[in-house]
């Protein structure tokens, strides 16, 4: 009967906080340390790179299989933060104004604060629209 020792893989917070602790160590043997290797009926080690590098994508949140509703491109997810960007302008993106049902020509009237900016969506009658906010 061989040693063999059933170890779980880590994931998610476990994972990431496994790996940042090994620091300088190799991605075979971050890999091993986190517990994505099996051994063969002769006793050698295999590291499971793949299902490591898989595990570290997932537990970091990025999603790289598209989940694209309706008939649309994909595309990158809505992160709810912008960035001025070098001519001065702020751009707010097609995920956001999908999400709240916008078209074109919409209108909203923009009230500056100390350290923000807030959008009211203008009714057809010129009146702010009341939303669900």
């Amino acid at each position: 009967m061989s040693n063999k020792k059933n170890i779980e893989p880590l994931v998610g917070e476990e994972l990431l906080q496994k790996v940042k602790d090994l620091g300088s160590a190799s991605k075979e043997e971050k890999a091993r340390e986190c517990g994505y290797y099996t051994e063969t009926k002769n006793g050698v080690e295999r590291v499971n790179m793949m299902k490591f590098l898989n595990a570290l994508i997932d537990a970091e949140g990025i999603q790289l299989d598209s989940k694209a509703v309706g008939g649309g491109r994909g595309g990158r997810s809505a992160s709810y933060k912008i960035t001025v960007q070098s001519n001065n302008n702020l751009l707010i993106g097609a995920a956001y104004t999908k999400q709240m049902g916008l078209k074109e020509g919409d209108v909203f009237n923009i009230t500056l604060g100390r350290k923000h900016i807030h959008l009211k969506q203008v009714d057809a009658n010129g009146d702010e629209a009341t939303g669900d906010d």
